[in-house]
């Protein structure tokens, strides 16, 4: 991995006891993305919910969440639909027919924002309005995006952006990024391809 992009910094983490300095050294933490549902991901999982850092729970962190549901004020959900059926006990197909109360519920069930992802992704606090992004196309939909979404809101947010902004202004980027990245076509979009528009778009000065 450092390899193709030296410009990482890389820990490897084999125990609670590896993760536990490097979540005192951190402002904001990204959970879930290849962690995987093993023992090994259950309790990394489990010991980083306890932090009290500004969180963004995705992918497996969101499946192990489901599994063992536990309520959080200082985080960000970013579920699709399949995900957002397993924290709702229910199906994709029934979130899909509701997205609005889907939403509503992954918030008021398991606290913080919940970013229910998708066309028209929704944006839901305790605090705020529903918000609905009508950016975004088709060809977002491929492996890596979701990850890529959870990483600007991070970044947002280690910036000491409030998580509600930061999710909705992560929204807001990652969609139109990923239409401009469209203007080359939308059929074999990566996410990769967002990089360089993902950068143009945070140093807009309007």
């Amino acid at each position: 991995m450092t390899a193709a992009h030296p410009e990482m910094m890389i820990t490897g983490v084999e125990s609670i006891e590896d993760l536990l300095p490097l979540l005192k050294r951190a402002t904001t933490v990204i959970v879930g993305p290849g962690l995987g549902q093993s023992v090994w991901s259950k309790k990394l999982f489990n010991a980083t919910i306890k932090t009290s850092l500004p969180l963004i729970i995705d992918a497996d962190g969101l499946r192990l969440l489901a599994e063992k549901p536990f309520v959080h004020k200082n985080w960000i959900l970013t579920p699709h639909p399949g995900e957002a059926a397993q924290l709702l006990k229910t199906t994709a197909s029934k979130v899909q027919q509701d997205r609005f109360s889907a939403a509503k519920k992954i918030q008021r069930r398991y606290g913080g924002i919940c970013v229910l992802k998708g066309a028209g992704t929704l944006i839901v606090s305790e605090t705020q309005k529903m918000s609905l992004c009508a950016d975004g196309n088709p060809g977002m939909a491929s492996a890596g995006m979701g990850d890529l979404l959870s990483g600007i809101m991070a970044a947002l947010v280690a910036q000491q952006i409030p998580l509600s902004i930061a999710a909705q202004y992560g929204v807001c980027i990652h969609a139109r990024a990923g239409d401009l990245a469209a203007q080359e076509g939308e059929r074999g979009m990566t996410a990769t391809d967002l990089l360089p528009w993902i950068r143009h778009c945070v140093n807009q000065s309007s």
